[in-house]
């Protein structure tokens, strides 16, 4: 009878033989066949040491990743052309008292600080009869149909207009309402009109105003209110098309018996959106404007809060909501803006919108008119040497030159430079590569493979019997 034939099992993965082949630096000098040295425990302690190393370097990546750094890259950027910006004004007296009358006053009286018994003073105060023995109030008022009557006009305002040296006139200025009334924009692109271009910096290209901002058509002040105004002049707002102008906070006056010389530069702003940066990137939520801006904003979240809080809107406000009563102004409307405006943080919260242009400016002045033509205007206008001082002013608004400031930010740790970073690190501690840890997992898979699994193979398998293995059958009794 023969020796039995015993079957060659799988031999199982050894890591002895894994760490003779694997490119993981130093493995080869640790794991060796028979037992342990002081070489292989050196070895092990520098692996172990500069595994230790390169982990704490990869939390450190991370970390800096998951901050979200970012830095802002300023640049100027030449162009041969550049749209000229929108230009919106303002006169600083709200109403004209030549329009101005008793009825008028007796809605008004609280907005424009009259009491009941100064009317008839009030009245002759602004040129007008203050006999009011016929006078019988409207059962009504409306509001936007007196700012509208009683505001300066630009066809009266406006003496002279050029731009880039070409005559222009009050059909390019388009009437805007804000909370200094009826004020006008120049180059808005709005009805249809194309933007406006320069080809040249410096002055003679760009645009230039002269005004009458009729100071006799001034309201005296009879007590403060919000609507009391102790300029006199203009106010102006640089802005872009494509945000609405915020002129009684972002604007600049301008004073008569000056011309005022205003040289821009523009500047494109892009910044980064959340988590990098604060910027808002999704499109405004809002039924009256398309495009998102600051001023957009708070001009959509002001008029929802007078809106929720007086029912009504102010008269610059959009939409088609009814509009304040001068009662409403007064006791609602006006506390209520100022208490936003000034006090409340958290209602009209708006963020930085990720691309936005604005205007940076430098404004220098001169004095006008000058004794040489101070005859000459006042004869041109049909106007004493006095009123063309007090009332008349140049506003000259150019580029300072074709060119534009650029600031950007930029991400300034992004995932390639994540992954550069490790397997710089991963490359000097350990000697390892992508292909080094796909050699890990394929070493991890056959152990599991051989260990795990042909464990369950083997219990799952039936028992041979011992007799199988016998040239010669001595039973043929089956196996117990």
């Amino acid at each position: 009878m023969g020796a039995p034939e015993e079957e060659a099992p799988r031999p199982p993965s050894d890591i002895t033989v894994f760490g003779a082949n694997c490119t993981l630096h130093g493995l080869s000098h640790i794991f060796l066949p028979g037992g342990v040295t002081i070489r292989r425990l050196l070895w092990a302690a520098a692996f172990s040491s500069s595994l230790s190393i390169f982990l704490l370097q990869v939390a450190d990546r991370v970390i800096e990743y998951y901050q979200y750094p970012h830095v802002t890259i300023l640049d100027e950027m030449d162009s041969p052309v550049m749209y000229f910006p929108a230009i919106t004004l303002c006169n600083y007296n709200s109403f004209r008292k030549s329009q101005i009358r008793r009825n008028d006053i007796f809605w008004m009286a609280g907005l424009l600080g009259v009491e009941q018994a100064d009317f008839d003073d009030f009245m002759a105060a602004i040129g007008q009869p203050s006999d009011n023995t016929k006078f019988f109030p409207s059962k009504t008022f409306n509001m936007l149909e007196f700012v509208q009557r009683t505001s300066h006009n630009i066809e009266e305002m406006l003496l002279d207009c050029k731009y880039r040296g070409k005559d222009c006139g009050p059909e390019n200025f388009t009437t805007i309402y804000t909370r200094y009334g009826k004020c006008y924009t120049f180059n808005s692109g709005l009805d249809g009109n194309p933007l406006l271009t320069t080809l040249k910096g410096g002055t003679g290209n760009g645009l230039e105003i002269m005004l009458d901002i009729q100071q006799d058509e001034y309201l005296p002040v009879w007590g403060e209110t919000d609507e009391t105004s102790y300029e006199a002049g203009i106010k102006v707002q640089i802005h872009s098309q494509d945000e609405p102008p915020f002129i009684d906070q972002l604007g600049f006056g301008v004073p008569p018996g000056f011309q005022t010389f205003v040289s821009c530069q523009q500047q494109l702003l892009q910044y980064l959106p959340p988590p990098w940066g604060d910027c808002k990137s999704t499109p405004i939520d809002s039924e009256f404007f398309s495009t998102y801006s600051i001023t957009a904003c708070r001009i959509d979240c002001e008029t929802r809060y007078l809106l929720e809080n007086c029912n009504c809107r102010m008269v610059h406000m959009p939409g088609t909501s009814t509009v304040c009563t001068p009662e409403q102004y007064k006791d609602c409307a006006d506390p209520a803006l100022d208490f936003l405006v000034e006090k409340d943080n958290d209602y009209c919260v708006c963020q930085t919108p990720c691309n936005m242009t604005r205007y940076g400016k430098e404004l220098s002045m001169v004095k006008i008119p000058s004794k040489a033509s101070a005859k000459y205007l006042a004869k041109k206008f049909n106007k004493t040497e006095q009123y063309i001082g007090e009332n008349i002013l140049v506003l000259d608004i150019f580029f300072e030159a074709l060119n534009y400031e650029k600031i950007e930010q930029k991400k300034a740790y992004e995932i390639a430079g994540l992954l550069g970073d490790i397997g710089g690190q991963m490359g000097l501690f350990i000697g390892a590569s992508v292909l080094t840890i796909l050699e890990i997992f394929d070493y991890l898979y056959e152990v599991f493979k051989d260990k795990v699994l042909g464990y369950f193979m083997r219990k799952k398998r039936p028992q041979r019997c011992q007799s199988d293995n016998l040239v010669i059958s001595v039973s043929l009794n089956p196996c117990d």
